[in-house]
């Protein structure tokens, strides 16, 4: 059973070389916040760094077997008019999603914050067992109907 992370479009190697080419700065990549994702005997448990940001700045959504978490960190830089500066962090709105699962029950998943770290705890879907189901004749009487015969070795 596996948790499936859904890629970003464009994996921030893949954005280095496209700046590097084309010129560009870090003002103008998108912020994508890491996320850690690890099995444990019973559930899921999915952490994202996310800091610069309060419990209300995160939403949690699962809609058709996909966990979406998405939110956004606001920029915090300040006008100078002499004298440089450089702006490292990233910040704006992201997205993650990852496919839940079969079976995941939503109503059971939690989610804390605390410290700027985002936890998500996905229990797993309990086993599916085969039921049998019998099988009942045409007689009417609600038994299983019962056939007559003999085989013969060839």
């Amino acid at each position: 059973m596996a948790l499936l992370v859904k890629p970003e479009p464009f994996t921030r190697e893949i954005d280095r070389v496209f700046d590097a080419f084309f010129g560009q700065t870090d003002r103008g990549r998108r912020w994508v916040p890491p996320i850690d994702l690890v099995e444990a005997e019973d559930h899921f448990v999915l952490k994202a760094d996310l800091p610069g940001l309060a419990e209300g700045d995160v939403n949690i959504e699962v809609q058709d077997g996909t966990l979406t978490i998405s939110g956004e960190r606001q920029a915090e830089h300040e006008q100078r008019e002499k004298g440089w500066y450089r702006i490292e962090r990233s910040f704006g709105s992201f997205n993650r999603s990852l496919t839940l699962p079969d079976g995941v029950d939503p109503d059971r998943i939690d989610a804390s914050f605390a410290n700027g770290v985002l936890e998500v705890r996905i229990p797993k879907p309990e086993e599916r067992k085969p039921r049998r189901i019998s099988i009942t004749g045409g007689n009417g009487n609600g038994k299983p109907a019962e056939v007559e015969g003999t085989a013969k070795e060839a």
